[in-house]
């Protein structure tokens, strides 16, 4: 019996020690991750703030023409980044160098040739708005802010991917450090170029912002790669295959869709309040609510990166259960954040609204929205690690299936009955969101119930050997040709 009991205290003692070592794990990729995200928000604020001193018509055509290359542009090659994950992931847990390495430049390749379609859209952009029904005048503003911000296409092709590069190999602090100094570095520029060029100037202010971030982490791989001879040894930078690209392909699709559904679906529903009878002040109130929103989404994608990147590496290196084990600790930790996410959310509800604006009826709107999205928050921050988990093992199409039944097929709808046949307004907007949120959770949720993990790890064990596969059978040629010229 004695014995028993202290066999049972010593597995407590066991199940209590690798949850702390899984939480610190975890911690110490996602703070600097939340670091890095906040620096881009504040970097948008900056931006913003710069625009709204050149004038009304700057700040509205900077800020429709930054919405138009969020939307059309960077929510896709952020998208089609994220299918590094996975194999990027998978591959270092299971030391495979040589494919990490031709992944990289694969998706910057992929990037770079999806600016090409994008640039000539915001080339178009005066006649793709004016058919949409905007002014002419602020139509004019949106295609010089967007002509100028242009090169940021070509930086943000290799940006991202390096980004992925890194992350999944837990060298978080240098993105950190670099965005950091990205940002310090977006203040002044943006001083200097402002006064110098106005419109143009804030626009050129983002990429070369990103220009510096960009070339940091470049210098930083290139010598962490040189630092570690067995890394550099493995080569495999420009040995893409066809079923390489199969590999990449094969999940960029799904990701880089995922990624766009949820872009998209905010903007549909600013496109929704501007519909309502008040559409001024229903923008006002959703813009502020939804600004709270973004605040607490950089410490969900944070966390979501990090799951992501536990459960890849952990497959990689084909331990299925710890791997399990990191998806449910990430996916507890998500959900006491929502918890405290949606209390500070109802905390701060009294003073938000005043921060951005001393009209009584659009603070006390805000108030009363920030109830009903203190209680999607509690949802949405499981629900986005939820999708960082799927990533990991290699399956982004589960988020996609998830976000289109969730957000499209019942979100939308139930917002736009409430909001125009129930005479809710932005009320019903946010409660249609809710609803798609828990559906989107509760189909997550069931899918990762029931992941197969042993299957899972072995599905990257065999993502990941294919590099030996294909060197076996170089090998096998070479030796056959110099049989063949010996005889």
């Amino acid at each position: 019996m004695e014995t028993e009991m202290v066999e049972n205290r010593n597995d407590k003692h066991l199940i209590y020690t690798s949850i702390l070592n899984e939480l610190k794990a975890q911690r110490l990729i996602t703070f600097p991750l939340l670091v890095t995200n906040f620096t881009w928000f504040a970097r948008i604020a900056i931006t913003t703030a710069f625009l709204g001193r050149l004038g009304e018509l700057s700040l509205a055509g900077g800020t429709l023409g930054g919405t138009f290359a969020n939307v059309t542009g960077f929510a896709v090659l952020s998208g089609l980044s994220v299918a590094m994950e996975p194999i990027c992931g998978q591959a270092y847990g299971a030391k495979n160098f040589k494919l990490l390495h031709k992944t990289l430049v694969m998706s910057i390749f992929l990037l770079l040739l999806a600016s090409i379609p994008i640039s000539f859209l915001w080339l178009n952009v005066d006649k793709i708005l004016i058919q949409l029904g905007q002014q002419k005048d602020l139509v004019i503003v949106v295609k010089r802010y967007l002509l100028f911000l242009l090169p940021d296409l070509v930086i943000q092709s290799i940006l991202y991917p390096l980004k992925a590069y890194l992350s999944t190999q837990n060298q978080v602090v240098p993105i950190m450090l670099s965005s950091v100094l990205g940002l310090a570095f977006h203040i002044p520029v943006n001083v200097v170029l402002s006064k110098a060029k106005g419109l143009e100037g804030v626009s050129m202010g983002v990429w070369l912002s990103d220009l510096l971030v960009t070339l940091l982490l470049a210098f930083y791989a290139v010598v962490a790669e040189h630092g570690k001879v067995e890394k550099w040894k493995e080569g495999g930078w420009w040995e893409q295959g066809v079923q390489d690209w199969k590999r990449l392909l094969k999940l960029c699709g799904p990701c880089c869709l995922t990624t766009c559904l949820e872009w998209w679906c905010y903007e549909i529903l600013m496109l929704l309040a501007a519909r309502l009878p008040n559409a001024k002040q229903s923008i006002g109130v959703l813009a502020i609510v939804v600004n709270f929103d973004y605040l607490l989404y950089s410490v969900m994608i944070s966390l979501a990166t990090s799951a992501s990147i536990r459960v890849s590496n952990e497959l990689g290196a084909n331990q299925a259960r710890t791997a399990h084990r990191s998806a449910y600790i990430s996916l507890g930790a998500s959900v006491l954040l929502g918890f405290i996410g949606g209390s500070i959310m109802i905390a701060a509800r009294n003073s938000w609204g005043s921060l951005f604006s001393q009209q009584k009826e659009i603070t006390r709107n805000v108030k009363k929205m920030l109830l009903i999205m203190a209680t999607m928050e509690v949802f949405n921050f499981p629900l986005v690690v939820c999708g960082g988990i799927v990533r990991g093992t290699a399956r982004p199409n589960l988020a996609m299936y998830a976000n289109l039944t969730g957000f499209y097929l019942f979100a939308l709808p139930v917002a736009a009955i409430l909001a125009f046949k129930f005479h809710l307004g932005v009320a019903g907007i946010l409660i249609g969101f809710v609803v798609g949120c828990i559906i989107c959770l509760f189909l997550l949720l069931i899918f990762i119930w029931r992941i197969d993990w042993d299957e899972e790890a072995s599905k990257a064990r065999m993502l990941t050997s294919t590099e030996d596969i294909n060197n076996q059978e170089d090998e096998k040629s070479r030796n056959n040709n110099a049989v063949g010229q010996a005889q």
